[in-house]
């Protein structure tokens, strides 16, 4: 069985996480996400809007997931050895940087593959944040909540 791990935020659930999920359960047998805990999200200097119970829930309630589990740090090799998986997915913004170039030796010698997805033109959580930010008239995400 081919076990495929990815992890994201998933706040603002909108079609590009949709899209993300459907196309990398295309390509393994079990998919299982990682959805980041609101304590890292603020560690990280941003703010969720919607919960991370409901967060999570939503994830494990789509179709294409077979698991979804909390992603307490950045370390996505030692979570994919962990959970057996030996397919990561991430976004192409990563693709060709630095930091991923050294991610993708690491993960090649515990025979691990990291494929990039590109992201849905046009839609993001940032954006779909601002966008009610200004319908609200550009009230902060805490007076949001």
């Amino acid at each position: 069985m081919l076990i495929g791990y990815t992890t994201g935020v998933y706040d603002l659930f909108h079609i590009g996480h949709l899209n993300l999920l459907k196309n990398a359960k295309g390509m393994c047998d079990k998919l299982i996400v990682g959805v980041t805990v609101d304590e890292f999200v603020s560690y990280k200097g941003k703010h969720t809007v919607i919960p991370f119970e409901d967060r999570i829930e939503l994830v494990r309630s789509c179709k294409y997931v077979d698991a979804a589990v909390p992603q307490y740090d950045m370390d996505k090799l030692t979570a994919c050895k962990k959970l057996g998986a030996k397919i990561m997915f991430v976004g192409d913004d990563w693709y060709d940087t630095p930091k991923w170039r050294n991610f993708e030796k690491q993960f090649a010698e515990e025979g691990i593959r990291i494929v990039y997805f590109p992201y849905t033109k046009g839609i993001s959580s940032t954006k779909i944040g601002n966008a009610l930010k200004a319908i609200r008239g550009n009230e902060d995400w805490e007076d949001v909540k």
